[in-house]
């Protein structure tokens, strides 16, 4: 089968050690982690994870099955690129003298987007987002003038045909059967069990 990037959204509840857990699922199995992004979602109290891993259909689709019987993990998707809008985000430290310069270098920063974070004497701070192609381009024509650092942030996507978790949620909630209450013979007339 033929391997590709595929992104992995979990949601799971905010808890200790779940990206211990989450991570040690993937080393196990011998699979590399290219990009790892955790943040709140759009549910109070539960998390979202973004992981992109360069695998195939059905390692992705059983890796997500694995992940799923996890107690704290609520859903899991696979998807291609295709079916996600994603960005990378980099930082870039570069002299200010050859930005000065270097007039060639300022247009570049502007065709890529770039902007200034923090300028100082010795050099300028900027910052980018965009496709992992674009950001491995940037980084290459500014190493040609003295990139002195350089940082990658992990991949955030958002699904394209997806409602969002919190409507899946919400409709999960509305599926759920009323719990039913039961006498029990060891307890008091009044009390009663509750049952699932």
């Amino acid at each position: 089968m033929e391997k590709q990037d595929y992104t992995i959204t979990l949601y799971t509840e905010n808890s200790i050690g779940m990206i211990g857990r989450i991570s040690g699922i993937f080393s196990r199995r011998k699979i590399n982690i290219e990009s790892l992004n955790t943040s709140p979602s759009e549910v109070e109290g539960i998390h979202r994870f973004t992981i992109v891993i360069h695998e195939s259909e059905e390692v992705s689709r059983k890796l997500c099955r694995q992940i799923e019987k996890q107690v704290e993990v609520l859903k899991a998707y696979y998807n291609t690129n295709d079916e996600l809008i994603w960005q990378e985000q980099a930082l870039y430290k570069v002299p200010a003298d050859v930005i000065a310069e270097k007039a060639y270098v300022e247009r570049l920063l502007r065709q890529y987007g770039a902007s200034a974070v923090v300028i100082r004497h010795d050099y300028i701070v900027f910052e980018t987002a965009g496709q992992r192609e674009e950001i491995d381009r940037l980084t290459k024509e500014l190493t040609k003038y003295g990139l002195i650092e350089f940082v990658r942030g992990a991949r955030i996507a958002i699904i394209k045909n997806s409602a969002g978790f919190h409507a899946k949620l919400k409709q999960f909630e509305r599926e759920e059967p009323a719990p039913d209450f039961v006498d029990n013979q060891f307890l008091d007339k009044n009390q009663q069990v509750f049952t699932m």
